[in-house]
């Protein structure tokens, strides 16, 4: 991907594209043209016949260089803001049309943050995770490594940006709680102790599992 980088830093240079401003420290000011994670490439254009072209040569002169060949196919244009016709833009770069809220890297763009469709893959991800057939062969000492060393970690990402809902927290916790105590759908069982005592630390009594609001402020405060 250096040599994908390298020929959007030199057209971006000789101003034959543009990404979007961003103010960086200090008042000054940072275009960003691109976004590259593994297989994951996000790139930023004008709505202009003449910059498209240049992204075109661009992909062209990436393919020819590395020897790979781009699926445009799997590839989408998604437009921000107004846009004459997004869908000569798409013809153009021979790719589809996407729309907002779209998906990368597992987190939803597009969409906001507080609401509670933008956590259904974690609810989902919990669920699976948490197949009957666990609750059945794995004794309480088991569930409660598994709660500690997976569950708790499967939100982290989402938490590390998010401010998770009230609710949302609410159903997770349940599901955890539900999990730890051997509830196996509409049979559940008693919880012998409350959810905040057994996410006290081990030298308070507690079995030590993490406190979803206190595991999400903490990743927020990160970036302060």
């Amino acid at each position: 991907m250096e040599a994908l980088c390298s020929l959007i830093v030199k057209a971006k240079h000789r101003g034959f594209i543009r990404g979007f401003k961003i103010e960086g420290r200090g008042e000054i000011e940072n275009q960003v043209s691109h976004l590259l994670f593994a297989n994951d490439t996000l790139l930023f254009c004008e709505d202009d016949v003449k910059k498209l072209n240049f992204w075109k040569w661009i992909i062209i002169c990436f393919e020819l260089v590395s020897s790979l060949k781009i699926n445009l196919q799997k590839s989408e244009v998604i437009p921000v803001g107004e846009t004459v016709d997004v869908n000569r833009v798409a013809s153009l770069l021979g790719c589809k049309v996407g729309k907002f809220p779209a998906s990368y890297l597992g987190l939803p763009l597009g969409a906001p943050n507080k609401h509670y469709g933008v956590w259904d893959s974690i609810e989902e991800r919990f669920k699976r995770k948490l197949a009957v057939w666990k609750k059945h062969y794995l004794s309480k000492g088991g569930r409660l490594v598994f709660l500690k060393s997976n569950l708790s970690n499967l939100p982290i990402y989402f938490m590390s940006l998010f401010v998770i809902p009230k609710k949302v927290r609410i159903r997770l916790e349940r599901i955890q709680k539900d999990f730890l105590w051997g509830d196996l759908g509409d049979k559940s069982k008693i919880h012998l102790v409350n959810w905040s005592d057994v996410c006290k630390a081990k030298n308070f009594g507690g079995l030590g599992t993490r406190r979803l609001h206190n595991l999400n402020q903490a990743l927020l405060d990160k970036w302060l």
